[in-house]
């Protein structure tokens, strides 16, 4: 499969990684020049953003989420056959209000009406470090699970796809307006869950609850004083989900 990738993340980069390691060819790009890549170490090919949408199956954009309009006339270039994947987060802390997701549009909702494409929304409920670390062949007993949403069946299947080869199960999160359910303030948001578990967990969301449930979980890991390990926000996740 060939995959671009707009981003040079912790997320991007390492989803460049393991889809390298399983013989997919990769290109990544940074939205800013092709130059902020200079220096860092990657697994796929560095390349202009104008190139990494170029005779791809999928592209995976991992750059913040107030950022993702701004990539509206790279997005615009895209072929409709091309599977387009957002992995952002709406933290307001980072990013700052705003006002249409304030006033309840689902985040990804957001992303796709400013972006002019559908898409598949997918790889944002796990840290850096789970994904990583944590994936584990198929089959593995307890192997963590993430959950891809969006309109489009056959694009969901195929990211479902490249979440096996990432080393984690899939769970089917709904259509598009139902990703929130796996998005910050949620329990299947960064709690590493097995498919059943995930599964279970979609169905406990709470859309009115969650944006009070992300702040609450970002206030505690701000009081620790920045000394937490990615244990502690795993568990501080689960502990406020489960309050």
């Amino acid at each position: 499969m060939n995959v671009g990738i707009i981003g040079a993340g912790p997320i991007a980069s390492n989803i460049a990684k393991k889809l390298v390691g399983s013989g997919h060819d990769v290109k990544i790009a940074d939205a800013r020049g092709i130059e902020r890549l200079e220096g860092k170490v990657l697994a796929a090919t560095p390349v202009s953003v104008e190139d990494v949408i170029t005779n791809i199956d999928v592209l995976v954009i991992s750059i913040p989420f107030h950022a993702l309009p701004s990539i509206r006339n790279i997005i615009d270039k895209v072929g409709e056959e091309v599977v387009i994947v957002d992995t952002s987060n709406y933290y307001p802390q980072l990013s700052g209000k705003i006002e249409e997701v304030e006033n309840g549009m689902v985040e990804s909702v957001w992303v796709s009406k400013h972006l002019g494409k559908p898409i598949i929304k997918a790889f944002n409920n796990f840290l850096a470090y789970t994904l990583e670390h944590h994936g584990t062949p198929e089959g593995t007993n307890g192997r963590i699970a993430i959950a891809v949403a969006g309109d489009n069946l056959s694009h969901k299947q195929i990211i479902m796809g490249v979440a096996n080869d990432l080393g984690f199960d899939a769970v089917d999160g709904g259509s598009l307006n139902d990703s929130w359910r796996q998005q910050p303030g949620t329990p299947a948001y960064c709690t590493e869950l097995t498919i059943e578990e995930l599964t279970i967990a979609l169905t406990k969301a709470n859309k009115e609850k969650a944006p009070v449930l992300r702040d609450k979980v970002m206030e505690k890991l701000v009081a620790s004083g920045g000394t937490f390990s990615i244990h502690d926000v795993i568990e501080t996740n689960r502990e406020v989900f489960n309050s």
